[in-house]
């Protein structure tokens, strides 16, 4: 009876080491370089904005692509001010406005990929008028 338990102890840990190696290795394997993230190629950003505070439900959001332009009420300037600025949204050239000093907070938030590398981008503004300043085009999501 001894042998029996034992023998099956044995199998069981080698088809566990097996089964582990396997899942190590695949691991292992390099990512293909060319694949495109999420089925989408070249630059693009999720992009959403929220009007109120953190519990409001108000947010809009939309998906850039910039490769050719699109999916944006201002996809081509959006993409030629985001390429300008090697897409760091802060880079982004302010405009210079008067805006109200109205307290009415804005959340902005990006998300995606920019010449290879992962962009996540989250600020909050205190209104609307000063979001479009900061960010020219990029979060023009109204038409």
């Amino acid at each position: 009876m001894t042998y029996i338990f034992t023998f099956q102890a044995t199998v069981l840990r080698s088809a566990l080491l097996a089964a582990a190696l396997v899942l190590l290795a695949a691991g292992q394997a390099p990512a293909q370089a060319s694949a495109p993230r999420h089925g989408i190629q070249g630059d693009w950003l999720y992009l959403t904005v929220t009007r109120g505070d953190s519990r409001s439900s108000d947010t809009r959001g939309t998906l850039l692509m910039c490769d050719p332009p699109q999916g944006h009420a201002h996809a081509a300037e959006a993409c030629a001010q985001l390429g300008a600025a090697d897409g760091d949204i802060d880079a982004v050239p302010a405009r210079s406005v008067f805006c109200p000093m109205i307290y009415a907070p804005v959340s902005a938030h990006a998300r995606g990929e920019w010449k290879g590398r992962q962009v996540d981008y989250r600020k909050t503004f205190s209104n609307a008028c000063v979001l479009a300043a900061r960010t020219g085009e990029v979060f023009a999501l109204d038409s």
